[in-house]
């Protein structure tokens, strides 16, 4: 959470050097070469989640919260829209993870996807979505460049500025840990006000060439709210749409993947698996050694 120095008020411009903008419509957001408005604005509230991992909301000159919808951008492809809204709740879907990348930022959903500024040609020109980008040349278009406009001040002699300086442990009390789940999960279970007191899972998908699909776009992540190695797989397998894998670990000395024959190790502790078809040149790997 270094790279945003204590920034109260910043302003986001894309890879294709615009603005996100806060549509004067209250609901919509895009992009704009004309950063001098007050829909350029965005002000940053700062929260801890459970795992310790930071994490940032966004809210608009309409006091509303950029949030990562489940509302599909354009029938039959995978862009989500990205809208401002006031939640009932404050909720996952409008937390970001800033994740530095060189001399820029991605912000990353709880569920995997980053927040995306689409160029080409409409109705994608200017448009804002959260997704996780599949072709090399959209790879840039996750990428933004943060300007501070305005920072929350020191804390002078020990004084108490709770009203305006971004303490974690100030925010920490309005997250809603039940909306710790994943897209497919939530439609599943009719939305994300169900509690559900399971464990964070991150995993990757391992292709049938042996390589990790989309390794540098990050990890994905669900709630699993089970016990055992089968139901955790049962639970990948319907998450990813592939049958018959095997779930497996990164081994700390040698890099390579396998297989988790064992219990799961308990709660408390990070659990990031890999999942392996059968078609996969590392299923056929294991069934050698």
């Amino acid at each position: 959470m270094d790279l945003f120095q204590n920034a109260k008020t910043v302003k986001l411009r894309s890879h294709h050097d615009k603005y996100l903008l806060a549509d004067d419509d209250g609901e919509k957001v895009c992009q704009d070469r004309h950063g001098g408005s007050k829909y350029a604005r965005w002000t940053v509230e700062y929260v801890k989640s459970y795992e310790g991992v930071g994490l940032v909301r966004f809210k608009s000159c309409y006091n509303k919260y950029l949030t990562a919808t489940d509302d599909d951008f354009l029938l039959g492809v995978t862009g989500k829209k990205v809208k401002q809204t006031i939640p009932r709740r404050l909720d996952s879907s409008i937390e970001w993870e800033p994740i530095r990348d060189g001399m820029h930022v991605k912000f990353k959903t709880r569920y995997g996807n980053f927040l995306r500024a689409n160029g080409g040609l409409p109705p994608w020109r200017n448009s804002i979505t959260h997704d996780v980008p599949s072709r090399s040349h959209t790879q840039d278009w996750i990428l933004w460049e943060m300007e501070v406009l305005e920072v929350y001040p020191e804390s002078k002699d020990g004084e108490s500025e709770d009203k305006e300086k971004p303490k974690f442990e100030r925010c920490e009390s309005e997250y809603d840990p039940s909306s710790w789940v994943s897209h497919s999960r939530r439609n599943e279970l009719g939305g994300s006000n169900v509690k559900n007191e399971g464990r964070m899972i991150h995993y990757n998908v391992v292709g049938d060439d042996g390589n990790i699909v989309d390794e540098a776009a990050g990890e994905l992540s669900l709630i699993f709210t089970g016990t055992g190695l089968p139901e955790l797989t049962q639970l990948l397998e319907e998450e990813t749409g592939l049958a018959e894998v095997t779930l497996c670990s990164r081994s700390p000395l040698n890099g390579k993947l396998y297989p988790m024959r064992l219990a799961l190790p308990p709660n408390h502790v990070k659990l990031h698996v890999y999942v392996v078809p059968s078609s996969s040149k590392a299923a056929a790997e294991f069934g050698a050694s």
